[in-house]
């Protein structure tokens, strides 16, 4: 295999991960109440409850809330179920640099861009809303883990871009390198 095939190649198995993340993620924003009232069960029958009180109890408030709104107000879940769908249509996006990295680099970027974006939101948003601050660094884990498959794809667009570019000559564009 030449050097531009097996870049292209290495390119989607990464863009591929990311993809299948994002879907994953997206979702599991979906059931929210069943996972968690799976997780609050797991986590008293376990010995995590002793070993991480402040993470159990955190769970269970956070699954009393869910409980709560869905018996009481269950439009409010319909914003979870947004998140959810925004995670389904940004990992839809990453199908053009699948098909063509160098010309949609852009939505590499974008993606990078997204996940730094993730810090400033956790820093804000997560005391306004009265999110514990070590949920607010699990938050942020999330921006941080997500740029790096992005970064290691924009390398290798990168790479790739400059196998692929035509040589000019006296204003002429040639073949490929």
């Amino acid at each position: 295999m030449n050097e531009p095939a097996v870049l292209l190649r290495r390119i989607r198995v990464w863009l591929i991960f990311f993809i299948v993340c994002l879907v994953l993620s997206g979702l599991t924003a979906f059931p929210l109440v069943t996972e968690l009232n799976w997780l609050a069960d797991v986590l008293k029958s376990s010995p995590l409850s002793d070993a991480m009180p402040g993470f159990t109890e955190w769970i269970e408030r956070c699954r009393e809330g869910l409980v709560a709104t869905q018996a009481k107000y269950p439009f409010i879940l319909y914003g979870t179920d947004w998140l959810a769908y925004a995670h389904l249509v940004i990992a839809v996006a990453f199908h053009g640099p699948y098909r063509d990295p160098v010309r949609n680099i852009w939505v590499i970027e974008f993606g990078m861009i997204a996940c730094a974006g993730i810090i400033p939101l956790a820093l804000v948003c997560g005391p306004i809303r009265g999110i514990p601050f070590g949920w607010s660094l699990i938050d942020m884990a999330f921006g941080v883990f997500g740029v790096i498959p992005l970064a290691v794809v924009r390398r290798k667009i990168k790479q790739l871009e400059a196998l692929t570019a035509p040589v000019t000559v006296a204003g002429r564009a040639l073949a490929p390198r």
